[in-house]
This record gives structure tokens, sequence and C-alpha cells, in this order.
């Protein structure tokens, strides 16, 4: 495996829950923070995709573990890998490490290509699947 693309984040106030610790579906919008910038170090931009209609990868799957709490300030390194590719779908995970290195939380979405009508592709575009293979 190669190694995996960091994001880094700060849990602000406005992430944190009535106890103080970042809400659980807050975890779900930094992982889509790191996919972005992922996917912008791929050079496969997902706001150009969108509006291009070229490559569009609606998410079909997602999940959460959570192991330490993260809280207002904290600083977490958001390390993001290819988990799994398939002809027409890929798994990114993320961890959510702490300055200590400790793991808090791991995520996991899937992805799958459609064409801009809704309808399945017969594989994932071929400059995608050479970006993503580079992280798995």
């Amino acid at each position: 495996m190669s190694t995996p693309f960091a994001h880094p984040i700060t849990v602000r106030l406005h992430d944190t829950d009535a106890a103080g610790r970042l809400f659980f579906a807050h975890l779900f919008r930094h992982a889509h923070d790191a996919f972005e910038a992922f996917m912008d170090a791929l050079e496969l931009p997902v706001d150009t995709m969108i509006r291009s209609g070229q490559l569009l990868l609606p998410i079909t799957h997602a999940q959460a573990d959570y192991h330490l709490p993260l809280r207002h300030g904290d600083r977490v390194l958001v390390q993001v890998s290819v988990a799994d590719l398939r002809r027409r779908s890929f798994a990114i995970q993320y961890a959510f490490r702490t300055n200590q290195d400790a793991l808090a939380a791991t995520a996991l979405t899937v992805h799958c290509q459609i064409n801009v009508d809704g309808t399945a592709v017969a594989a994932l575009a071929p400059e995608l699947k050479t970006a993503l293979q580079s992280f798995t």
C-alpha cells in the first residue's frame, strides 16, 4: 500500500455536540472535505466533475467507527487511501489520527460512477482508475 494522502483538520466549536465532543455526523463532513482535497491532488476536482457532468460519483455506502473522543480545538490528520477498486466503483478509507498519532476514528465511503442520466457505466473512467490505483 502506498503512503496515504493526508488532510489536516481542526475540530471547530460548531463541530461539537452538547458534551463538547465531535458530533458523530460531522465526521462524514470532514471525511468528505478530505475526499475533495484528495481528488484535487489527483487533478480530478469534484466541483469540475459535477459542473461538467463528466464523472458523477455518488456515495452508495458509508460507515464509521469512533475510537477516541475528538474535542473542540483538536488538530487531526485525516489519512485517505483507496480501500477497494472495482470495475464501476471504489471505496475510500479515512483514518482520523490525533497529534499523538492515536487512531480516533475511521470511516469508509463507497462511490459508484454513473452516467449523467443516472444509469450505470460499463467501467470507471480510465483517468479516474489510473489516479486511484496510486493510492491502493
